[in-house]
């Protein structure tokens, strides 16, 4: 990794909410943001912020997630991931991310990723795939 990534470097996306990004369990008159999906979109973000400092070969792999969904984001609004670093301790980013619509505060917390090695991480998931075939026979 570039030594370019510290703490208080930040990034924005601004993303509109369509009906990919929404729940449907409760019917169309509660489309809103889903929850899971804000937290693919802050993973997203904090990965964004990473590759721009990443060397070849590198990308990042989320290793922990601590976030509040504050309010709900109607189809069609936008919201703005904005993520700051916190810590660089090696190979680990922690970051902190709040998500805002135009009306309110949907979204904070705290999330880690570890940037890791693409090669060797295919060669460990390729061992694990071995053994979990062996296993089932």
């Amino acid at each position: 990794m570039k030594p370019g990534l510290r703490p208080g470097a930040s990034r924005v996306n601004r993303i509109t909410i369509g009906p990919e990004r929404t729940i449907s369990f409760m019917g169309d008159e509660a489309r809103t943001y889903a929850t899971p999906t804000m937290i693919r979109d802050i993973e997203y973000t904090c990965r964004d912020l990473i590759m721009e400092h990443a060397d070849p070969g590198e990308d990042s792999v989320g290793m922990e997630v601590a976030i509040k969904h504050l309010a709900p984001t109607l189809l069609g609004m936008t919201v703005e991931i904005t993520v700051r670093v916190l810590a660089v301790d090696g190979r680990k980013v922690s970051f902190d991310v709040a998500v805002k619509d135009e009306l309110d505060n949907v979204g904070a917390g705290t999330h880690t990723r570890f940037v890791v090695d693409k090669a060797k991480t295919f060669e460990r998931i390729k061992a694990k795939a071995a053994r979990f075939a062996a296993r089932a026979g």
